[in-house]
């Protein structure tokens, strides 16, 4: 291994800052969601909050000490030219083609892994939103045997392999995923954002209290909306036109569906006022 590993600009200067940052933005998505389904959480205003921010510094260190090892395993050059299956080569570089065929197992088992949680994950927030008429109510209908949201679960499962769908019938499964990748790395980027922005205004009469509160619900939050707000910019700016028309779909899908629950549906949520922390 050599200094090159370290280069904020990849190995040799040739690689993008803006699109290793976009991926890492993509890789932390989803540990957070202990945030948004909480309602059957024991101590519900602690515990999420402490389980996401355990859960990112966690992952800090995971990806940190596996990229750094198995990244030293290999040369740069030969690392590039099997960057479609990077995993399985260090596997077999390491054990041979039996350990390669165990990490395409396990790769393809926390594929589906990952899949089903962000079903439910986004099944159970959608049934939340329901349920204060920002969607429409019916996805709040719970299964009566088993419990669950199953409409709005099953309505995710459809769109997410619909969207899948689309994606491999455009290209290759590996741009599909780089596709994919990308896309939803833009799209919590922004969601981040504005979730910076709603911490400092929610805890607006605590920022100038003391210096704790000063760093850590003024300058961090600011920090990182601007950190965000560069890589989303930059990354729109090199993005493909597949990428941008999938932005753009979905932002138009979403202002229609802000616009429905306002004055068609009537939600309560847009009659609540502007809170604040004291």
């Amino acid at each position: 291994m050599t200094t090159g590993w370290w280069s904020v600009s990849g190995i040799g200067g040739h690689g993008s800052l803006a699109a290793g940052f976009l991926i890492a933005v993509f890789m932390y998505t989803g540990w957070d969601a202990s945030i948004y389904v909480n309602e059957e959480t024991k101590h519900r205003n602690v515990n999420p909050g402490r389980a996401a921010v355990m859960a990112v510094a966690l992952l800090a260190i995971i990806f940190t000490v596996s990229e750094v090892g198995l990244q030293g395993v290999v040369s740069p050059a030969r690392l590039q030219k099997n960057s479609s299956s990077a995993l399985v080569y260090v596997a077999q570089a390491l054990g041979g083609g039996g350990w390669a065929k165990v990490m395409a197992l396990a790769l393809a088992l926390s594929v589906i892994a990952s899949t089903g949680t962000g079903i439910v994950v986004l099944g159970r927030m959608i049934f939340g939103m329901a349920r204060s008429r920002v969607l429409p109510p019916f996805l709040a209908r719970v299964h009566t045997r088993f419990s669950t949201p199953a409409i709005a679960t099953i309505i995710i499962g459809f769109i997410l392999i619909a969207a899948t769908w689309v994606y491999l019938l455009s290209g290759s499964i590996a741009n599909a995923f780089t596709q994919l990748i990308d896309v939803t790395g833009l799209l919590y980027a922004a969601f981040y954002i504005l979730t910076a922005m709603s911490t400092m205004v929610y805890f607006r009469r605590r920022i100038l209290s003391n210096a704790w509160d000063l760093l850590l619900v003024g300058v961090l939050p600011l920090a990182a909306a601007v950190f965000l707000g560069w890589l989303l910019i930059k990354s729109l700016l090199a993005a493909p036109a597949p990428q941008l028309w999938s932005v753009v779909g979905i932002v138009v899908v979403g202002v229609v569906l802000v616009l429905v629950a306002r004055f068609a549906l009537r939600s309560p949520f847009f009659q609540i006022e502007r809170e604040s922390a004291g």
